[in-house]
């Protein structure tokens, strides 16, 4: 009998002991209206990073010091110019609410259809006198020769018809998908083809 007693005892200490570690923990995880509390490691906000272009932060400025234009901030539009062979027409509106400059890359960057082809050449005398910067609203141009004479004869590379082609406004950026419009398919020669840089105007265009 007195080994019965002392066991029994012993069991009502046990849980005597981990009634009070019970209570401990459950006080610990809440505060005093039932609340679960915050764990001290998860209260404490990282710190912000600062904001980066490829993040949809804003483009780094221009050497001008204006944003340089992206093409989150612009509207493309392309297609062949009618009375004009040859010729087709590449305008870019920007739609945004802060103006943006060409500076960096004064023409635009034109692919069709292979991305490890060299970006069309730009008609050096093209170049306006002023780098071409886009208020709010307005638009800025390209024309974009399609193919070159062949011959004395005025023949033209037939080329392949195109519906869509690549522009890119810096060299490592993604080039954009552009289709024509109208969906009417251009005829065009990658070999011979060039842009001129960006015009302020479409009258500007008009001499090539």
């Amino acid at each position: 009998m007195p080994i019965t007693v002392t066991a029994t005892t012993r069991r009502a200490a046990v849980a005597a002991l981990l009634a009070t570690a019970t209570l401990a923990l459950t006080s610990g995880c809440h505060d005093g209206v039932g609340n679960k509390a915050e764990d001290a490691a998860t209260a404490v906000s990282p710190a912000p990073t600062p904001p980066s272009a490829d993040d949809g932060g804003d483009p780094p400025p221009g050497p001008d010091g204006q944003i340089a234009c992206a093409p989150e901030m612009l509207r493309f539009h392309a297609g062949a110019m009618p009375r004009r062979a040859h010729r087709m027409l590449l305008t870019v509106t920007n739609f945004s609410d802060r103006p943006c400059t060409f500076a960096a890359q004064p023409y635009p960057l034109l692919r069709f259809g292979d991305d490890r082809q060299a970006p069309l050449p730009a008609i050096e005398a093209s170049e306006p006198p002023a780098v071409v910067s886009l208020p709010p609203n307005r638009t800025a141009y390209a024309l974009i020769t399609t193919s070159a004479a062949d011959g004395p004869d005025g023949t033209h590379h037939r080329g392949r018809k195109i519906s869509q082609f690549g522009v890119a406004l810096t060299p490592r950026a993604t080039p954009t998908q552009v289709g024509l419009d109208g969906r009417a398919p251009v005829r065009i020669d990658p070999r011979t083809a060039t842009v001129t840089y960006w015009q302020p105007s479409l009258a500007a265009t008009s001499k090539w």
